[in-house]
């Protein structure tokens, strides 16, 4: 018996949305979870605003970390395609 099911075709701007929400995710998550805990540090241990500043600086280095893995990772991923077009021309 003969599989009849196709690969569903991926949209053309699907991909960029993919990335759009990882890269975004990247900047939002970090920035939001340390608003909240220097906040909450600076109340706890009356240092305002220092943790809360201090929590934003690593929230903002985890972000960058995070958007440098991903843009890497895409680079590769395009690299792969490139490659195997390039494969299947020959």
């Amino acid at each position: 018996m003969e599989d009849n099911k196709k690969k569903p075709e991926v949209v053309w701007w699907q991909p960029a949305i993919v990335m759009f929400s990882r890269l975004s995710g990247w900047i939002i998550g970090p920035i939001i979870i340390a608003l909240f805990v220097g906040k909450w540090l600076d109340k706890k241990y009356g240092t305002d605003p220092w943790l809360f500043l201090g929590s934003v600086g690593i929230a903002f280095v985890i972000s960058t970390f995070g958007i440098i893995m991903d843009a890497r990772k895409e680079l590769r991923r395009i690299d792969r395609e490139e490659k195997s077009k390039k494969d299947f021309k020959k």
